[in-house]
């Protein structure tokens, strides 16, 4: 059994062969094929006997086979039905694994946690995720606050940077403050596109994600305040003034988004990235206060 893992290219073409699986490009399938970098997640996610593992797009079992050899009990959710006969032949050796034939974006899985997982076990996230749908899936798991103590995912390198971005970075915008503000994020390897059968056209990283007890910022309405900071960056090249007013036209006249800018102490001639998630804060409170709540 140790011999003969999933995550090898010989491996991975026997399995697809063996059952005509084609790769399906609207489901962004791309499978993993080296088992280094996999053992190398299972280390850097804290992946032990302790812990109980929540995996999204199983694919054939690559990472979910090293998941169920380190973790103590894992839940995958898989949406291809296609894949379901193959996951059950791939990993008929470890019982810890419990297959969900679901859609992520629409499953519960505060209660799947509740009914796989016994008490006290931390529980982490750890999925190599479709680039097409990361950030969706990603912000239904954070927004949910589940009881995860982490997520580790390997996605596109570029929305991997987007999303551990600090102020004053091109790569910074109302994504990192949406992830960081859940959590503290991290860039956490680097990984070639060799590794993966196809090939994506993307270079990937690991982002590890570790949740926040409280978060940073306090804030007056949490929808509100991601509201008005992806008001600030709807166009990254205009000042804060100009996208506050268009965003905000027909709520607030010019002249008082001026006010409520003097208000909190920023300069309406910053653009959006300049700011840090405490300035955001205050401004998305100001306003919120403004409007009446």
């Amino acid at each position: 059994m140790t011999t003969n893992r999933i995550a090898t290219p010989k491996r991975t073409r026997e399995i697809l062969n063996k059952y005509g699986f084609h790769f399906k490009k609207s489901l962004g399938q791309n499978f993993l094929i080296d088992v280094n970098i996999l053992e190398n997640i299972m280390k850097q996610a804290g992946i032990d006997k302790h812990a109980a593992a929540i995996e999204v797009g199983p694919g054939i079992g690559a990472l979910t086979e090293q998941l169920a050899i380190h973790a103590d009990k894992v839940v995958a959710y898989e949406i291809d039905q296609r894949l379901l006969p193959i996951l059950q032949e791939t990993l008929k050796d470890y019982e810890n694994v419990q297959v969900m034939h679901q859609d992520i974006l629409k499953a519960d899985v505060s209660s799947a946690i509740h009914k796989y997982f016994d008490p006290g076990k931390a529980v982490h996230v750890v999925a190599n995720l479709p680039y097409y749908i990361t950030t969706p899936i990603l912000m239904k798991l954070l927004r949910e606050k589940l009881p995860v103590t982490s997520i580790t995912i390997m996605i596109q390198k570029e929305v991997a940077e987007r999303m551990a971005a600090e102020p004053n970075n091109k790569s910074y915008g109302s994504l990192s403050i949406a992830v960081q503000y859940y959590t503290d994020a991290e860039v956490i390897m680097n990984v070639p596109k060799t590794v993966f059968m196809p090939p994506p056209n993307v270079d990937s990283s690991v982002l590890q994600l570790t949740i926040r007890g409280i978060p940073p910022v306090q804030v007056d309405h949490e929808g509100y305040f991601f509201e008005v900071v992806q008001a600030c960056f709807a166009q990254r090249r205009k000042t804060l003034r100009n996208n506050l007013n268009r965003h905000f036209k027909g709520v607030f006249e010019k002249e008082k988004i001026t006010e409520l800018l003097e208000k909190a102490g920023i300069d309406g001639g910053r653009r959006g990235e300049s700011l840090d998630m405490q300035e955001f804060a205050v401004l998305a409170n100001i306003f919120y206060r403004e409007i009446g709540h």
